[in-house]
């Protein structure tokens, strides 16, 4: 059975209104992987996972130093402006109590910048397929965070943390301290990878019932850029010849 002309017309034109907003929101999507790729290397060199507390108590010996403690260095406040720093990034060599921490966090940076890489295959790949390998990326991403962010509190009981924040210090007890940003950052980029996957997964689903069975294969690059020629260029037809 035929479709009417009218009716086919209507279905293109409904099919461009939604081309525009996937690729919108496909847009969004890849500036918010960007922004998390950034969040995850902060988080990874940043020596602010636990910090002094304001109102430590102060017991009968010796003062405990004031300062922070992240997976490669600790800093600890000194008389100049700038904290003394024990360790780096650039050594490559996270604290001893925190290298399993250390590698699940890199394996999450691994994943979410692999990730951004692979927005470059959407000249070359279709959308769909693109989308479905950023997602699973991401929900490696953030797997790997949520285990790093558990099992960092279980690793405070360590000669670190004993000298920074008293001996009162335990696993999930950090004493005299408290969790400081960088912590609390991570924790949020495993809510952000949850979003991004599930985004991702949403227009790769969006992106399969497109177009028709039989020109799915066709690149969607190809398919927009036909779709918005035919928008805003319309076909000029030659003027009738005068006998």
């Amino acid at each position: 059975m035929s479709v009417p002309p009218a009716l086919a017309d209507l279905s293109r034109l409904y099919q461009t209104e939604f081309v525009r907003s996937a690729r919108a929101v496909g847009v969004l999507w890849a500036v918010c992987t960007l922004c998390f790729a950034i969040i995850q290397v902060v988080v990874l060199v940043q020596p602010s996972w636990i910090g002094t507390a304001d109102n430590r108590h102060q017991g009968p010996g010796p003062p405990l130093p004031s300062g922070t403690l992240g997976l490669f260095e600790v800093c600890v406040e000194s008389d100049w402006p700038v904290p003394d720093c024990r360790g780096g990034l650039s050594t490559l060599s996270p604290l001893p109590s925190f290298q399993s921490v250390a590698v699940l966090v890199g394996v999450s940076l691994w994943a979410v910048w692999t990730s951004v890489l692979c927005l470059c295959l959407f000249r070359f790949c279709s959308a769909a397929t693109v989308y479905k390998i950023c997602a699973w990326l991401q929900l490696t991403a953030g797997f790997c965070l949520a285990l790093a962010c558990l099992l960092f509190p279980d690793s405070w009981e360590s000669p670190e943390m004993r000298a920074l924040c008293g001996d009162s210090v335990g696993s999930f007890s950090p004493g005299n301290c408290s969790v400081h940003w960088a912590y609390i950052l991570a924790i949020l980029g495993i809510l952000d990878a949850a979003i991004l996957a599930t985004l991702a997964f949403v227009l790769a689903n969006r992106q399969d019932a497109l177009l028709p069975p039989d020109t799915k294969d066709v690149s969607p690059i190809a398919t927009v850029s036909v779709f918005f020629l035919f928008t805003y260029c319309p076909p000029v037809h030659p003027p009738p010849l005068l006998l």
